[in-house]
């Protein structure tokens, strides 16, 4: 279940709305999402959305300010999604596969003595 919290403004529906649309984009990955928590705050004139996301395999963790509150929430999933895309997609990382490749055996050098000399 979503927790959306903030002491300077009312949670309305559309923001509510807007914070469930981002956070339903990361279902596409399959992945588990446990005890979603949003933070909205508002510094001056800017807004300040804070997300942290538990996983079976670890947490994300995102910020984002604007002075939109709209775009702030849009950029804190964006930051959510390309996350939880490097931790899926890492062990096919090249960088993981370069070091599995299989070793050379010693004993494949074939050796032809040079008789005619």
């Amino acid at each position: 279940m979503l927790k959306i919290t903030s002491k300077q403004l009312e949670v309305t529906a559309p923001i509510r709305e807007r914070i469930e649309g981002r956070l339903s984009k990361l279902s596409r990955y399959d992945v588990q999402l446990i005890n979603p928590h949003v933070i909205i705050t508002q510094e001056k004139q800017q807004f300040k959305i804070e997300a942290s996301v538990g996983l079976p395999s670890g947490e994300l963790f995102a910020q984002a300010k604007s002075d939109n509150l709209y775009a702030a929430i849009t950029a804190m999933g964006q930051k959510l999604e390309k996350q939880l895309n490097r931790l899926t997609h890492k062990p096919h990382a090249q960088r993981n596969t370069a070091m599995v490749t299989e070793p050379a055996s010693e004993f494949e050098y074939d050796y032809k003595e040079d008789t005619a000399a």
